[in-house]
């Protein structure tokens, strides 16, 4: 791989690379690296994007394996959907970087950090999934995240609303209750891996809720107003409760937001799924550094 010294370039190149380990493994290093962006860069989209494996085998949701706690096998299951969603989450950020031109240096700064802790997390599942005996691309998987960046790959606002404040923030809510389970069946050190991974979590969808207000303002839009516009726009599925609005109001959503997340879900008559154990969010909030 030829290596260049400008942040979106190198973004777009790591995002091309086919082996995960590599890939975790140079997003991780990528920040020491001191670079920066050139937002006015007009890059062309390569072959390619975004680079996977030959495994998982991709499949449709309902044909991925039952995730539970009852056998090892359905906890390896599990396992290796969270770390399919970490892989995923690296490259939708490393795709955020040199995607979109023309926003702020902190946009691309802000997206290279969620990379790099999007590469941790996945570090740390396959070298727990490892340690049993289980290595990444032994299931199939879906790839419902990479398709909806696939729909929003024209417009940044899209991106930000549908991305990470929507399908991502989902892991807010489902974090705490797959926590529990871990740590109920004893494994106490795959609930340490989720501790982490909610504690970084809030902190990216709190990025996307930056952006999002960002581009909402730039363009004149209600952020309140037009999400349900987007959503219905790019068929985006009523989202189903509980969710963990402790962690959401860290990450930036506003009582407004909330309200309407659970007017909708109870407009839809969805019931919520059965929760494993109580909302939570860690006590320390994360950055609220306004876009520079």
């Amino acid at each position: 791989m030829t290596e260049t010294s400008e942040l979106r370039r190198r973004a777009c190149e790591l995002l091309c690379l086919t082996d995960p380990v590599e890939k975790a493994a140079r997003t991780r290093e990528l920040p020491a690296l001191g670079l920066t962006a050139d937002p006015a860069a007009e890059l062309s989209e390569p072959a390619g994007v975004p680079g996977r494996p030959d495994k998982p085998v991709q499949v449709a949701p309902r044909d991925v394996p039952t995730r539970g706690m009852a056998t090892p096998e359905a906890r390896a299951a599990l396992m290796h959907a969270l770390a399919h969603i970490e892989f995923n989450a690296i490259n939708l950020a490393l795709d955020a970087i040199w995607r979109f031109s023309g926003l702020p240096q902190g946009f691309y700064q802000d997206w290279l950090k969620v990379a790099s802790e999007e590469a941790l997390h996945f570090t740390l599942l396959t070298d727990h999934m490892a340690a049993h005996g289980v290595r990444y691309g032994d299931f199939p998987a879906h790839d419902g995240l990479w398709q909806m960046a696939e729909k929003t790959k024209g417009d940044p606002l899209a991106r930000m609303a549908l991305v990470p404040r929507t399908l991502e923030a989902r892991g807010l809510d489902a974090s705490p209750a797959i926590r529990a389970r871990l740590a109920h069946a004893g494994d106490h050190a795959a609930a340490g891996i989720l501790d982490i991974i909610l504690r970084d979590e809030i902190g990216h969808v709190a990025i996307g809720n930056r952006w999002y207000r960002y581009l909402c303002d730039a363009a004149g839009l209600d952020p309140v107003a037009h999400y349900p516009i987007l959503s219905e726009a790019y068929v985006v599925p009523v989202l189903r409760g509980p969710f963990n609005f402790p962690a959401r109001r860290l990450a930036g959503f506003t009582e407004p937001e909330l309200s309407a997340l659970e007017q909708a879900a109870a407009a839809a008559r969805i019931p919520p799924r059965e929760s494993a154990g109580p909302s939570a969010a860690p006590s320390r909030s994360p950055s609220s550094a306004k876009p520079s």
